[in-house]
């Protein structure tokens, strides 16, 4: 699989960071307790089995061109009943419009994940991978009322096969991927 991610300023990093570490501290599930080193707070906007030919230079070019933008978080909630908990993100016309033009780079590519898909994509920036519904009102105590803002600064891209992210800029790494 490989994903197209945004990542956070530092101040909008920093905040993402502590309400980690406020569900970990309150015994709650949390990323604060996920160790891999690629591990950060971030924003997929698509994720498919592999990029087409020509792909990621394109998405670095595409992100160049867009980023920074303004990054507003809303809500703590719970996706699908017992899925992630996740901080909600405002969706601006800036970041719907380039979330439907990385798609656009990604038509055809193979095993499209439904939920990143236009139309059924929810930003958001995750905060524990598993959690119960049962305690959505304690997380959301806990990872705190504030509603946090920021930018999304530079795009990556997360390969699960190599366990590797590459850094989506317009000299990437793989100009022919």
């Amino acid at each position: 699989m490989r994903t197209v991610e945004l990542l956070c300023s530092p101040e909008l990093e920093e905040a993402v960071r502590a309400a980690w570490d406020r569900l970990a501290a309150a015994g709650l599930p949390s990323l604060a307790r996920h160790q891999h080193p690629t591990n950060r707070p971030h924003l997929t906007l698509a994720s498919v089995d592999e990029f087409p030919p020509g792909a990621e230079q394109r998405l670095a070019d595409l992100c160049d061109a867009a980023l920074p933008l303004p990054a507003r978080l809303d809500r703590v909630t719970v996706l699908d009943g017992s899925a992630p908990l996740v901080w909600l993100v405002r969706p601006t016309p800036q970041l719907v419009a380039l979330h439907g033009a990385v798609w656009d780079v990604l038509a055809g590519a193979p095993g499209p994940q439904p939920w990143h898909l236009p139309g059924r994509w929810v930003p958001h920036l995750s905060l524990a991978l598993r959690f119960r519904d049962a305690d959505r009102r304690r997380a959301r105590a806990v990872a705190g009322p504030d509603r946090p803002g920021g930018e999304f600064v530079a795009a990556r891209s997360y390969d699960s096969d190599t366990r590797t992210v590459c850094e989506l800029t317009p000299a990437c790494p793989h100009p022919g991927a």
